[in-house]
């Protein structure tokens, strides 16, 4: 998977004509950050921030995994969102 392939697939999840589930929302999230960033690097948000910590540890979750790997399966999961709820 190439970066130009994963800022592709970045584009284009911002323009499904319907937002995907929460729990998509949280592997698009989480792949991106970890792709971008690489492991997580902030503390985990207050008790009261639920959005805030749902991100958190979905991202918490790939630590370790590479960068190759978080692109791969975010692309993947766009073209798969994309059939889903069309662009």
């Amino acid at each position: 998977m190439s970066q130009a392939e994963f800022d592709k697939a970045a584009e284009e999840v911002k323009h499904l004509k319907t937002k995907p589930a929460d729990d998509e929302m949280l592997f698009i999230y989480s792949h991106y950050k970890q792709a971008t960033v690489g492991d997580i690097n902030t503390e985990r948000p207050g008790m009261l921030d639920l959005k805030g910590k749902a991100k958190w540890d979905a991202w918490h979750e790939l630590k370790g995994t590479s960068k190759e790997d978080s692109m791969k399966a975010y692309i993947n999961k766009v073209e798969e969102l994309k059939k889903k709820y069309g662009i």
